[in-house]
């Protein structure tokens, strides 16, 4: 019996994914588990494996492809067992388009390819909302090319600003020897014709950048997702100080403890471990919110968001409630290092159910940190600083670092919110509570 193999969901988040490179042909014999082809998201690379035994008989997509969630990428069949090829189906969508949404079709352009488009062709429409469907392929086979999307994007600018965009000779001439596109140009003449003073401006401005970065990647992924949470979230921000003195101390006295393990104890391990224990009492906060249900989640996964070149990613402590302060440090570590050399796998970045992410290390004190939605929350942390404060009617040299937690109004008010955070800020301020049977860390007069 034929198995189908379609590109899998790995994380809520993904919506597709880009097929790098075929590691097997079609008539090789393979086994369940054996990698068939490598698989590029969003944010990291994997290997799509065989569900099952057999022969590869239908290879449906080639390399260089991105393909939608669940779009047939192969055929398995038994040794012996003749099927034929399924017929292909167009399952890309453009980013950040509602597949109910009606296919518009691009001025002057009739019939569809042979459906294969190069890799940088799709991402130049993509990036200019170019219908691929209504483009012809130009190219062997009647692949889409970029020439192919340049002259649909060249036909829609004609037809959107051909007969109302009006423009003096002079300035039109001006336009082409500095390659200024007129359809970019606030006309300031008369029924906002463009003159050549407009122009001049355009050029100008041209001038001044020094550098054009396209936004792609990671760091356009980024970029969707937190807009998309913006804009379909009510987020609320609640900060607080909290005194750290203690949680310094007992990072202080880590030090010696974990030597050994040779590692060196970091504020970020305590304020994990006091958010897991915080989420655990306020199950409010570990939670997501999908279409309109409000999930809590059983397990306690806490993402810690590490900054790369190109953007953040956001590994996951896995029931970090359950683990002890040192095992939560040493995981932070692991995790830290893969992210640096780019090995971080699907399960690392999965399954999270709250964020943490930190600036202390660039001296802010307090910011608003966007939630990563179906998350309902993210807490961002600030810098430790010693300044003045009344303990017990006396004024003294105190640790302080505010604390701000975004919240989304939709699943939950501003008192749970405002619980959980005084929840962490009770267990920063006194740490004590980490020192139970389950944990090898010390008291913090235990130095």
């Amino acid at each position: 019996m034929a198995t189908e193999v379609r590109l899998p969901q790995w994380g809520m988040n993904m919506e597709d994914g880009l097929l790098v490179k075929w590691l097997v042909k079609e008539g090789d014999e393979i086994e369940a588990g054996q990698p068939l082809v490598e698989i590029e998201t969003a944010k990291i690379n994997s290997e799509l494996e065989a569900p099952t035994s057999g022969v590869v008989a239908h290879i449906m997509q080639p390399e260089g492809t991105t393909v939608d969630v669940g779009t047939l990428v192969a055929v398995i069949t038994e040794p012996g067992e003749t099927v034929p090829r399924p017929e292909p189906a167009e399952r890309r969508r453009r980013v950040g388009a509602p597949r109910r949404e009606r296919r518009r079709e691009a001025p002057g352009r009739q019939g569809r390819s042979s459906g294969q488009v190069t890799p940088v062709a799709r991402r130049l429409a993509s990036q200019n909302d170019i219908d691929l469907s209504a483009v012809r392929g130009t190219g062997p086979n009647d692949r889409i090319t970029e020439d192919d999307v340049r002259q649909a994007m060249s036909e829609r600018e004609s037809v959107s600003s051909g007969p109302t965009m009006q423009v003096v000779p002079r300035a039109r001439l001006l336009a082409r020897q500095n390659g200024i596109d007129l359809g970019r140009v606030n006309g300031s003449g008369p029924s906002g014709r463009i003159v050549v003073a407009d122009v001049e401006r355009a050029i100008a401005e041209a001038g001044a950048v020094s550098e054009v970065v396209p936004l792609r990647g990671l760091r356009k992924t980024i970029a969707e997702r937190m807009v998309r949470s913006a804009q379909t979230m009510a987020q609320v921000t609640l900060t607080t100080e909290a005194d750290v003195t203690e949680m310094v101390r007992l990072r202080e006295a880590l030090v010696s403890q974990w030597r050994q393990a040779r590692i060196r104890p970091l504020d970020l391990d305590i304020i994990l471990k006091a958010v897991a224990a915080a989420l655990k009492e306020n199950p409010r906060l570990n939670a997501t919110l999908v279409n309109d249900e409000i999930r809590l989640m059983r397990d306690v996964n806490v993402g810690v968001a590490m900054a790369v070149p190109d953007g953040l990613l956001v590994p996951v402590v896995g029931g970090a409630d359950e683990k002890d302060l040192l095992t939560v440090a040493k995981e932070v570590r692991e995790l830290a290092d893969r992210c640096r050399k780019g090995e971080l796998s699907l399960d690392d970045m999965s399954g999270a159910s709250f964020t943490i992410t930190s600036l202390a290390n660039y001296d802010i004190d307090a910011f608003t940190p966007i939630i990563d939605p179906p998350q309902v929350a993210i807490l961002g942390v600030g810098r430790v600083v010693e300044k003045p404060a009344v303990v017990d009617g006396e004024i003294a040299v105190r640790s302080m670092m505010y604390l701000s937690l975004a919240f989304d109004h939709r699943a939950l008010d501003g008192v749970p919110a405002g619980e959980f955070l005084r929840t962490v800020k009770s267990k920063l301020e006194d740490p004590s509570w980490m020192s139970g049977p389950a944990d090898s860390s010390p008291r913090p007069d235990e130095s």
